[in-house]
């Protein structure tokens, strides 16, 4: 049986109602019943109440779209079954004694469901008060008609919001009878899912597949018209939108090129929101394919199967006034707040931002500070692609052993960058473009970190040409990558080696110092430090989350960056 996070398998319908309640300050349980209602009955006095309910399992729907301008009141049955005529009856006379101008049940076409709020109607109506019932079968699943009619599933939330906006604007129980049942008649909705759904102590409703999918399954679980292989989901849409226009199904949708819809792409309870999303953009691109304006698309959990990993698609044929009824504003907690307008995949994108013309690079020449500037990288990129496998192979132990092509990566990409044009000599620009290189090529965190050393030290060098500089430089390229990596001396990282060399180089700001001596003692100072990460403990980085004991070589970025401040000095 699968898990689930309940406190009890037989309270689950009254928990998850008075959870609803309980959050939302809009809603109140009716004594001694699962009936949610509006808090602000008394503004209904004189305007027809909009009534509806069914089975739990189905959240948000129904409790979820109470409020004004939408439901004032619905009646919860237990997970998949019929409220009772009793509970039925209670909402039905809480609404009427209120002062209610007549009841709308909007209920969707199940046996039970007819059977229980029909015959509350009945009893209602025995005492007196003027109840009308309409019942929404928006299903498209089924080609050929049954006895039973087409089944009521997410449409039925759009006929929740037709109602409420009319009898919000005053219109009389007549009209919004008549006005709701035309809406119901042009809507069409179908189902499709990767996945069956349980009920709470209960085995999975049916058994799919690792590789198929089920087509027009409705939202208690019953398998569905077809079966079909897994497809992608622009494929899985059009079979969708297929099957419901198809002009041999019986409970088809009639859509013509210019016909203007109202979308809802509905989670049947446990798509990934990721997957919901491609299936909208699918859904919106193959209706403007077929010619059709999509006035709004409405995408999220409208009315669910429990945790069926599921969508369902409904069209609604709109025109102005069905549209302005679907803006029309309602404080039910479900019903999405999206900015009024229709949906396309042709919108108009932002133009990039135009980046700012750059300093002048210092005249890229070819005296002997470039040939000195392209010596040393050249050695710095060999060293680097001649220790490829002895990096990736320490990484192996500590993360994804990719640390040596990250690496090679860099290097390669400047051999190319001093290949296409000389580099520049000015210490502030070299490190700068440097940084440009490693950030578009090098890829993963050391690429992201050398790129903040860099672009720090590069801003630190700016207009200074004198040797204290470059001790400054390499202290602010510290500071930026500790502020934004997260990582300190001692926690086994690349920061190991560059911390040990930048104590060495601060003797550059003593008068006379000598810079050989110095880089030569700052190089001496990482080799160390990388060589002493061995016996580190892994506090930031990948490796941190390897237990130490497995660790017992040192860290691939120290070992790498000691390597590159050695080819400087050679």
């Amino acid at each position: 049986v699968p898990k689930k996070l309940v406190v009890t398998v037989s309270g689950c319908a009254d928990d998850a109602v008075a959870g609803l309640v309980a959050c939302n300050p809009g809603l109140r349980m009716l004594q001694g019943h699962r009936v949610v209602l509006r808090d602000d009955l008394p503004a209904i006095r004189g305007r027809v109440a909009v009534l509806s309910g069914g089975g739990s399992g189905h959240e948000p729907a129904h409790a979820g779209y109470v409020g004004k301008g939408m439901l004032t009141g619905v009646v919860a049955g237990a997970v998949f079954a019929s409220p009772s005529v009793g509970s039925i009856l209670a909402a039905i006379r809480a609404v009427a004694q209120a002062g209610a101008a007549g009841v709308l049940l909007i209920v969707k076409n199940y046996t039970g469901d007819r059977l229980n709020f029909g015959m509350a109607l009945e009893r209602a109506r025995a005492e007196g008060t003027d109840v009308r019932m309409v019942v929404v079968g928006d299903d498209c699943a089924f080609t050929t008609p049954g006895k039973a009619g087409r089944r009521g599933i997410c449409g039925t939330v759009l006929i929740h919001k037709v109602a409420g906006a009319l009898a919000e604007a005053g219109a009389s129980l007549d009209e919004v009878e008549k006005k709701v049942m035309a809406a119901a008649k042009i809507m069409g909705t179908l189902g499709l899912s990767l996945s069956p759904c349980s009920i709470p102590g209960s085995k999975p409703s049916f058994q799919l597949a690792e590789d198929e999918m089920e087509l027009g399954l409705g939202i208690h679980g019953e398998a569905g018209v077809r079966r079909m292989k897994v497809l992608p989901a622009d494929k899985a849409v059009e079979t969708m939108l297929k099957h419901m226009t198809d002009p041999s199904n019986a409970s088809r949708l009639s859509l013509t090129p210019g016909s203007s819809v109202v979308l809802v792409v509905n989670n049947l309870g446990g798509l990934s929101c990721l997957e919901l999303g491609i299936v909208a953009g699918a859904a919106v691109r193959c209706l403007e394919n077929r010619g059709i304006r999509i006035a709004r698309a409405l995408v999220g959990s409208f009315m669910t199967a429990l945790e069926m990993a599921g969508v369902s698609l409904t069209l609604m044929l709109v025109d102005e006034e069905l549209v302005r009824l679907i803006d029309a504003k309602t404080t039910a907690m479900a019903w999405p707040n999206v900015l009024a307008g229709p949906a396309t995949t042709r919108r108009e994108e932002v133009p990039a931002p135009v980046e700012g013309p750059r300093k002048l690079q210092d005249e890229a020449g070819t005296g002997p500070g470039t040939a000195r500037v392209q010596r040393v990288l050249e050695r710095v990129c060999s060293t680097l692609l001649d220790m490829q496998d002895k990096l990736n192979e320490l990484d192996r132990g500590a993360g994804d052993g990719d640390c040596g092509h990250t690496h090679a990566r860099a290097a390669q990409a400047i051999r190319e960058w001093m290949r296409s044009r000389p580099p520049p000599t000015a210490p502030a620009q070299l490190l700068s473009a440097l940084a440009d290189v490693v950030l578009e090529q090098m890829g993963g965190s050391s690429g992201v970190l050398y790129g903040l050393f860099l672009t720090a030290a590069a801003r630190s060098l700016q207009g200074r040409s004198d040797t204290p500089a470059w001790a400054d430089a390499m202290d602010a390229g510290i500071e930026a990558m500790q502020r934004y990596g997260g990582a300190a001396p001692g926690d086994r990282t690349m920061l190991d080696s560059l911390f040990a060399a930048a104590q060495a180089l601060r003797s550059l700001r003593s008068p006379g110092a000598d810079p050989i001596r110095v880089l030569a003692a700052a190089v001496q100072g990482a080799e160390a430090a990388a060589e002493a990460t061995r016996h580190m403990e892994a506090a930031a980085g990948r490796a941190s989350y390897v237990r130490s004991s497995r660790l017992e070589q040192p860290d691939p970025g120290a070992v790498a960056v000691a390597a590159v401040l050695g080819a400087m000095l050679q």
